[in-house]
């Protein structure tokens, strides 16, 4: 069974950095092929994707949005992938989402994941 678990949500203050993390498990990671995943939801508002990066030939790719103010990484020894998050802003509120998918050949989309995580709430005050 899959499991992501995310950690390091809380209330921060606008221009400070944060920086998630995903516990990841179960035996679906095991051949390699998977791609990691962040989404956010703000509030009233729909997911939408941050960034992924793939195991299988590490690659990562980025929203428009969020270049140059987010970076994902991953450690696979520990099987945690990260969000750095720097210089936030108000309109950072949101739940943030890991996400997995088991097959790298198709992009990592919010239609094409297979698991999610709960999610944590990242509340960024002006």
């Amino acid at each position: 069974q899959v499991q992501l678990v995310e950690s390091g949500g809380g209330l921060v203050q606008a221009g400070g950095s944060l920086r998630l993390s995903c516990a990841f498990s179960g035996r679906s990671f095991i051949s390699g092929d998977y791609a990691m995943g962040w989404f956010r939801q703000p509030p009233g508002k729909e997911r939408e994707f941050l960034a992924a990066t793939s195991r299988k030939d590490e690659s990562t790719y980025y929203a428009d949005s969020v270049k140059g103010r987010f970076t994902i990484s991953s450690d696979n020894v520990k099987n945690t992938v990260y969000l750095q998050i720097n210089s936030l802003k108000p309109d950072d509120t949101a739940v943030y989402y890991c996400a997995a998918r088991f097959d790298t050949r198709v992009p990592m989309t919010q239609s094409t994941v297979h698991s999610w995580g709960k999610g944590t709430l990242v509340t960024v005050s002006s």
